[in-house]
């Protein structure tokens, strides 16, 4: 079971969960928060210590680098990115290794509450003997994508430390904000200068992924009519009633991501914020074809214009504006860089698996902007919350894939 990369793969993450790079979709900076560049820097200094070339931050506060080809072959790019989700605690990681996990519960040292169970969460019980990483119980750890960072360190490492294997070049970028949808802008492929790329940021073993959703995003602003309570009578118009009016009227009964799955779409309140005065609420709208989203996009003008017309003397405005895009629409036309992935996860003995991302990746705003980029595998598990995990070696057959694959593009 023990692989090479286990040591390293496991060093690596331990080491880069424990940097707090937590985004925030509140800030308008880029990258949003500080914090990320402490990672940033960091791996543009690693990338400059094992002989990366043309090592470098972009202006959009992106660390970009050059593994050089030793063969023919196309330029393949390779992503992942540095901030953790803004969901959960992801202040003071403390990241603990199980050595030989066997098969049993999972107790956390910081909160003795919290368990991850086995029959909760059937594919940990498919890792008895692996070694396992998780946070101590009040944070999340950071797998996501720290994880796909730790991959792609480690192959670049072995790249350039044998130059006797053959590749064509190698491009890796880390991103900021990718949480926050922000990590891709439209110079980053040019930036990257890749034929095609990847996304280090999948979870279960094998997961080849090329279908996202598409996405956008709903800021409802309501105004009512202000004045003293207590003088209130046929003059008051509150506009948190309001706002409680638009969420009671979406169609929670059908439509929201705690009643779907599979390839049913969603509209998500993620946000109210405001007073009697003056609210805002912030939704998210996701499906993975483009006319049920503009369906979406339809309900919420409706529903808004519907509040409206009962309120008059009140002001609602909705401001919907694009995310991003399922990248399948543009990578079923050349199927090249998901059958070369497949073929790599095949050469580890892993059948591949393709099934849609009920989210996005950097990877869909990049193919949407003209760089093919589907998503591989890390490993990681239970995201965005305190019971987060990874398997050791479900990230070192991860980088066998990415070895794999570049070999495979330099043969074809």
């Amino acid at each position: 079971m023990k692989n090479r990369f286990d040591q390293e793969l496991e060093t690596r993450l331990v080491r880069y969960a424990a940097i707090d790079s937590q985004s925030d979709e509140t800030s308008p900076s880029t990258p949003s928060t500080d914090v990320q560049f402490d990672m940033l820097n960091l791996l543009r200094q690693e990338l400059t210590e094992i002989g990366a070339q043309d090592v470098q931050m972009t202006g959009d506060s992106v660390v970009v680098a050059t593994i050089p080809g030793t063969a023919d072959g196309p330029t393949i790019g390779f992503l992942a990115h540095v901030d953790t989700a803004p969901q959960f605690n992801a202040t003071g990681v403390k990241p603990r290794v199980i050595k030989g996990y066997n098969g049993g519960e999972i107790t956390f040292p910081d909160d003795p509450d919290l368990v991850l169970s086995p029959e909760e969460h059937p594919y940990l019980a498919k890792k008895i003997g692996h070694d396992l990483i998780t946070a101590s119980g009040t944070t999340l750890l950071g797998g996501d994508d720290k994880a796909g960072v730790s991959i792609l360190m480690t192959m670049a490492r072995h790249l350039l430390e044998n130059i006797d294997i053959p590749h064509g070049p190698i491009r890796i970028a880390f991103t900021p904000d990718e949480e926050i949808g922000r990590g891709v802008s439209e110079q980053l492929p040019k930036d990257l200068g890749a034929d095609f790329a990847y996304t280090l940021d999948g979870q279960e073993l094998g997961e080849i992924e090329y279908e996202s959703f598409s996405a956008d995003r709903a800021v409802i602003k309501i105004t009512g009519v202000s004045i003293h309570p207590g003088l209130a009578k046929d003059k008051m118009v509150n506009a948190a009633h309001l706002a409680a009016k638009i969420v009671q009227t979406l169609p929670q009964a059908t439509m929201t991501p705690e009643v779907t799955d599979g390839r049913q779409g969603f509209i998500h309140v993620t946000d109210m914020n405001g007073g009697s005065s003056e609210m805002e609420i912030k939704l998210i709208l996701r499906d993975f074809e483009m006319d049920a989203l503009e369906a979406q996009r339809e309900i919420v003008r409706q529903v808004c214009a519907a509040v409206q017309a009962t309120e008059p003397r009140a002001t609602i405005s909705c401001d919907i504006s694009h995310q991003y895009r399922n990248m399948r629409y543009w990578l079923e036309k050349d199927m090249t860089p998901v059958d070369l992935a497949r073929e790599a996860c095949r050469e580890q003995g892993i059948e591949p698996i393709s099934v849609p991302i009920r989210g996005g990746t950097d990877g869909s705003r990049l193919t949407e902007f003209g760089t093919p980029t589907p998503n591989i595998f890390t490993g990681m598990q239970c995201i965005h919350g305190p019971l987060e995990w990874i398997s050791v070696q479900d990230m070192a057959i991860a980088t066998e894939t990415c070895l794999s694959l570049v070999g495979k593009a330099a043969r074809s």
